[in-house]
């Protein structure tokens, strides 16, 4: 494909464009470049979903820009200006380019010029001629995200395939390896795994990866060779003591675990670290194997949230429906017709009928404070510990035509009392931080909430006083706040009181909306 550069050069300092009209994929040189036609799809791609899905209005010339600017990153001799209907490219605070601005719709125009301006500018740029179009793409990308809020963030096509596996699993064999010495370790074997079923055992030394030597080898490298289509076959040979040992397994589709449940002193306690696509589900097993071996001795359920960064919207709705018999659990909204759902809690889940303690931190984010605000608003659970993080924001993942992927805020949560988490957070019934300003009496407690779910998202400053009453602090290591909840769920008639003052719905008052 030809370079028809829109361009009409300057002479400035003694800076020579040699090659301006070379064809796309060429470089100053003659060396081979990498496919920059396929980049003009990949900009224009990722500018219209910008355009149509991000939660506040943004027009494509004013995403591209940025974008464009970002070019400075790589070399920061290199500059985009605009000036009206002229975009300029600099080198060394000199113009030397000025392209037509495109019409500030045209996603397609300004996606051409995203790419017009990189060529130019790698003819002027030796560093830029040295990257590949993986590092154009973060610079461009990062610096347009980066404009529009802290959330949104660019992921390479390597670094995406790690997000995929993250969220829904891969083709592994179910184990965790250090790198010791050189030597690949094992560090964990998980249950129900491939692994677990032939035999590996902690400590055991990964020698050989389908008869082929590992050592030398990176972390991720090795990972890699491990990794592949669930069902096919992989060869592993280990080490123990002296013996080697080898094995042939079938690959298995591997979710990392996220609940860790143990029955203590009559409790049924569950850290849950993150929401992956199997977290509802674990969660269900593991309440229904803890209740049946405690029997009417279990005393409630208690939560452990702290430290959670969040996950999947759809996990952090099924693990509050476990304990909402029906009301709203949480709502989004957001520019998109997709944006702006409600979800609604259903009978007859196997925790609706238990006492339960949320612990919070200030590392909570994202979907356990959905989990957290909506058993805390439906009078289901008292919350202990700190402010949680308040990120309010939901974000879509939008796969890229050069196999990346932008995560991009498309809407804001609320919680079933209708607060906006986002800049806000949830706030404990009883707040552990020692220097949290949070009155202790049941009348300040039903005031600081009522002030807490009706400040609007937009001021800044009575939110931010807001979360002077028990500041976000991280606590997931504090013994104490877990002694707390045991003191309280061995007390039922002082979390009945707490919850009659911290809740904010009454379920039998709100109609069953069905679906979600």
């Amino acid at each position: 494909m030809p370079h028809t550069s829109p361009a009409r050069w300057f002479s400035a300092a003694l800076l020579v464009l040699a090659g301006a009209c070379a064809p796309v994929g060429h470089q100053k040189g003659g060396k081979s470049a990498v496919d920059f036609g396929g980049a003009e799809r990949t900009f224009a791609f990722a500018y219209t979903a910008i355009v149509e899905r991000h939660l506040d209005t943004v027009s494509p010339g004013a995403i591209a820009f940025e974008g464009m600017r970002g070019l400075g990153s790589i070399d920061p001799e290199i500059g985009i200006t605009r000036d009206g209907a002229k975009v300029m490219l600099t080198a060394a605070d000199h113009v030397v380019a000025e392209y037509p601005a495109p019409a500030e719709t045209d996603t397609k125009g300004w996606a051409r010029l995203t790419v017009t301006a990189t060529l130019d500018a790698r003819n002027l740029s030796d560093t830029l001629r040295a990257v590949d179009t993986e590092r154009v793409y973060e610079a461009v990308f990062d610096s347009t995200l980066s404009k529009l809020d802290v959330f949104s963030r660019y992921a390479g096509a390597k670094e995406a395939r790690e997000h995929r596996n993250s969220r829904s699993g891969f083709g592994g064999i179910g184990i965790r390896f250090d790198l010791v010495d050189g030597e690949a370790v094992v560090s964990e074997v998980v249950d129900e795994t491939p692994a677990q079923a032939a035999g590996l055992m902690l400590a055991d030394v990964i020698t050989h990866v389908d008869n082929e030597r590992i050592a030398g080898l990176s972390k991720d490298e090795i990972s890699r060779r491990l990794r592949g289509p669930v069902a096919s076959r992989v060869t592993v040979t280990v080490r123990r003591g002296f013996k080697p040992i080898e094995t042939s397994m079938a690959r298995a589709l591997i979710v990392a675990p996220t609940v860790f449940a143990t029955l203590k002193d009559g409790v049924a306690e569950f850290r849950i670290t993150s929401f992956n696509q199997k977290t509802a589900a674990s969660l269900t097993a593991e309440l229904t194997r803890l209740r049946a071996e405690a029997g009417n001795q279990l005393k409630g359920v208690l939560l452990d949230l702290r430290g959670n960064p969040g996950g999947l919207l759809d996990q952090a709705v099924a693990v509050a429906d476990l304990f909402i018999a029906q009301g709203p659990l949480v709502s989004t909204k957001g520019r998109h017709p997709m944006a702006s759902q409600s979800y609604d809690a259903r009978p007859g889940d196997i925790g609706e009928d238990l006492a339960v303690v949320v612990l919070v931190d200030g590392k909570a984010a994202s979907a356990a404070e959905i989990v957290a605000a909506a058993l805390q608003d439906a009078g289901r659970a008292v919350l202990i510990g700190t402010n949680s993080y308040g990120k309010g924001s939901v974000q879509t993942v939008i796969n890229l035509p050069n196999d990346g992927e932008m995560t991009l805020t498309w809407s804001r949560f609320h919680a079933p009392s209708g607060y906006a988490l986002h800049g806000l957070g949830v706030l404990p019934a009883l707040c552990t931080n020692p220097a949290g300003g949070l009155a202790r009496s049941e009348e300040a407690l039903t005031a600081n909430l009522a002030q807490w779910r009706q400040a609007p998202v937009d001021d800044e400053a009575t939110r931010k006083q807001l979360r002077a009453l028990c500041p976000a602090q991280t606590r997931s290591e504090a013994d104490g706040d877990r002694i707390a909840a045991h003191r309280l769920l061995e007390d039922p008639g002082a979390i009945g009181r707490i919850l009659a003052l911290s809740g904010a719905i009454d379920p039998t008052s709100v109609a069953h909306r069905p679906g979600r």
